[in-house]
């Protein structure tokens, strides 16, 4: 049951079949059948689960982290100026966007900074793992919805006038196909802002750690997204002034044994003074970035695109 494609639509993961999304409805209605085929997509605790096979698996990220994440992201220096860099590259690319779709939410901290950005018709937080899910919907407001599925199958068509990736693409082992699945979800003039972590030279037992599948060179996200139908209109580099004491923290990891290297929250780890003080460092350069700055080098890359 295709359908014109001349609106938003979700998509039937059992038969491909397209169905309209009506304004006021969720994106994915709970228990709502398929018009073409009758499946139900399957849910607990109100989530659609459109990747259950997956849902439990220790595949991408380490689960217990989201417990200890919840507790780290509000006040760290390198989350709090991310989430003021990529609300403010929202607030400049896309000022009229009021759909919104996060791929990998965790926690959903970047959404919650983004929705107090302003008045929006719609937001929708998934990851691939409902722990992570049921941090967000503690912290995020009823109206944001929430499933669970693979970043490389979005069932929506057209839906979305923006989407985000921060920090998640690397997780996965067919980053374009995660790429084309954003670019089939965002609507006609929407776009996508996605984050990476950057240079294979700083490759580290944290990456491994953390799951990663690679650090991006510089050109090669944005190659990825032109591939995927997008056109890049922004791009530069985050943690420019922390660069230096990084790469001498990955150098120092890599003399360790391999065991003292274990906690994929070390680098994360700094007293309240260094904390405060790395946060004016990173919020003054997310100023200069906003303001017009390009960074070649730094540990993430942030790239802005647009559907074409």
């Amino acid at each position: 049951m295709k359908t014109s494609g001349a609106g938003p639509e979700r998509v039937c993961t059992a038969c491909g079949a397209h169905e309209p999304i009506e304004a006021g409805r969720p994106v994915w209605p709970v228990g709502v059948p398929c018009r073409g085929c009758g499946a139900v997509v399957p849910e607990h605790d109100g989530i659609p689960l459109f990747a259950p096979a997956l849902a439990y698996a220790d595949a991408g990220f380490d689960l217990a982290a989201f417990d200890r994440l919840a507790r780290i992201e509000a006040g760290h220096f390198w989350f709090v100026a991310r989430n003021e860099l990529i609300v403010g590259l929202a607030e400049r690319h896309f000022p009229n966007a009021r759909s919104y779709l996060e791929i990998g939410c965790g926690n959903g901290a970047v959404l919650g900074a983004l929705a107090r950005s302003r008045r929006w018709e719609r937001l929708v937080a998934t990851d691939l793992h409902p722990a992570g899910l049921a941090h967000a919907r503690q912290r995020l407001t009823p109206a944001v919805e929430l499933a669970q599925m693979d970043a490389t199958v979005i069932p929506a068509r057209a839906a979305f006038e923006l989407c985000g990736a921060y920090d998640i693409i690397e997780h996965v082992p067919d980053d374009e196909a995660a790429l084309r699945a954003m670019r089939a979800s965002t609507a006609p003039g929407g776009g996508a802002i996605i984050a990476v972590p950057q240079h294979p030279a700083l490759w580290s037992r944290a990456d491994e750690i953390g799951k990663h599948q690679r650090r991006y060179r510089r050109g090669e996200l944005e190659a990825k997204l032109e591939r995927s139908g997008y056109r890049v209109v922004f791009s530069s580099s985050y943690t420019v002034v922390l660069l230096p004491l990084m790469a001498l923290n990955r150098l120092k990891a890599r003399l360790l044994p391999a065991d003292a290297d274990a906690d994929i929250f070390r680098e994360l780890d700094v007293g309240p003074g260094l904390n405060r003080a790395f946060k004016i460092l990173l919020r003054t350069e997310v100023r200069l970035t906003l303001a017009g700055m390009r960074w070649p080098a730094g540990g993430s890359r942030v790239v802005v695109a647009k559907a074409v």
